[in-house]
């Protein structure tokens, strides 16, 4: 990351910097492995205040904590219309990530406040994470690894990867990421998408079809969709009785993709085969009945927490708020 010049400093009568532009943390991961980052922040003219709740701000959290702030560095943090409407001096909401589905577009952009995101920082920690938890479904290493653990030496049958048929819902940057490592298994690539691009497709042997195809023909089913603007989950009752009774099902993208209940009936009626889930509807999942399950895999929704992404989100993360502070294009402009 560059430094920034102290000319973004102004300077109170004692002659010591004070801050020119005031930044709420709410990404609860923003900061924590690499400090530097608040650094550079502070470094620019930026006063920092920290997430010190250890979790998203709520709704009625923001409107207190909110105006009077320049911008907002944000992870999942409600930024309502209510919210975005009361925030009197904010100039830009910041994604320490990228998805959009917990800001209000339309009310930032009646406001003229920019939205910014970080597209690409993240892509190969999420594809490596879905790689993951396909192979510890495919293979039941969860129940093996502790019945290794407990004393037993049961053999758990699993599935191979290989000559197996993916399908990959949302054909994105995450979802080229895990068509190219899939492919690396021998699997066969089949995807759905409202925007196909058929360039990729084409370079890549992948084959578009409709979703009911796909989620007949797919042993593993991957989301990788955006969720704004949907109005029902993607995969629900009717969706889940099309699959193989021996197919899994992977969600590294959002929870609300799913229909979480429908999903509960289908691990356990034996619908499907079994899933693996780094996002739930509501995080932490207390309470879910996904809990109970032993056909299915589950991540505190850690797809971008690597050193790696970390630091390259972080880097694009500052670069994005500081250029937006300054009344300059940030890197990747949404709003």
């Amino acid at each position: 990351m560059p430094k920034f010049c102290s000319e973004d400093i102004m300077e109170n009568k004692q002659g010591k910097p004070k801050p020119r532009w005031r930044v709420l943390i709410g990404s609860r991961s923003f900061g924590k492995a690499f400090p530097e980052h608040l650094i550079q922040l502070k470094e620019a003219g930026c006063e920092a205040i920290e997430n010190t709740i250890g979790r998203a701000y709520c709704e009625m959290e923001l409107l207190e904590e909110l105006p009077g702030m320049d911008a907002i560095i944000t992870g999942t943090d409600q930024l309502t219309a209510k919210v975005i409407n009361a925030a009197d001096t904010l100039k830009t909401i910041v994604k320490h990530g990228v998805g959009l589905d917990t800001i209000d577009l339309e009310a930032a952009r009646a406001r003229g406040i920019v939205v910014s995101c970080a597209p690409g920082a993240m892509q190969d920690s999420v594809a490596d994470l879905t790689l993951a938890l396909m192979l510890t479904a495919a293979r039941k290493i969860v129940p093996a690894h502790l019945g290794t653990r407990e004393g037993s030496w049961k053999a758990f049958f699993g599935m191979e990867l290989k000559d197996k048929a993916l399908g990959i819902i949302g054909l994105g940057r995450i979802g080229k990421a895990v068509c190219r490592r899939a492919q690396g298994f021998g699997m066969r690539v089949i995807a759905y998408d409202l925007y196909p691009d058929k360039d990729f497709a084409e370079a890549n042997n992948v084959t578009f079809v409709t979703l009911e195809e796909l989620l007949r023909t797919a042993d593993v089913v991957s989301l990788h969709a955006a969720c704004e603007n949907i109005e029902k989950p993607i995969i629900g009752t009717s969706e889940l009785d099309k699959m193989k009774t021996t197919a899994l099902l992977i969600n590294t993208a959002r929870g609300q993709l799913v229909d979480e209940k429908a999903l509960v009936d289908a691990l356990r009626e034996g619908k499907i085969s079994g899933a693996g889930l780094d996002v739930f509807v509501k995080e932490p999942p207390t309470g879910s009945h996904l809990l109970e399950l032993d056909n299915v895999v589950l991540t505190p929704h850690i797809g971008g927490q690597t050193m790696d992404g970390l630091r390259r989100m972080g880097e694009m993360t500052i670069e994005n708020c500081l250029r937006a502070l300054r009344g300059e294009p940030p890197l990747y402009r949404v709003v």
